[in-house]
């Protein structure tokens, strides 16, 4: 069964661009002070710099985006760190896939 969830977070061209940014995050992302890139994610505050948009913002499309279970957050001292949810986005191809 297809994820309507995930369909309609990834619906916003902002959250699906925040999607392929985090594929490869070194690539994407400079060096951060704490967290590791791929380990722990990328922080929030790197993320709304790149979009140009403010942290409430942000955090909007960060809760949408962790609710359809396409991304995994982590706190590291005061910040937050987001990473893809591989295995569901996985899921999520293979039933948008076998659906068609």
């Amino acid at each position: 069964m297809i994820d309507l969830r995930a369909i309609q977070a990834i619906g916003n061209g902002r959250r699906l661009q925040i999607l392929e940014w985090l594929k490869k995050p070194q690539t994407n992302f400079p060096r951060q002070i704490d967290g590791d890139l791929v380990k722990d994610g990328v922080c929030a505050v790197l993320i709304a710099e790149k979009l140009g948009i403010s942290q409430p913002t942000l955090s909007e499309h960060m809760r949408v985006l962790c609710q359809a279970n396409l991304l995994q957050s982590k706190r590291i001292r005061q910040w937050t760190f987001y990473k893809r949810n591989e295995a569901h986005i996985k899921e999520i191809k293979r039933s948008i896939t076998a659906g068609l």
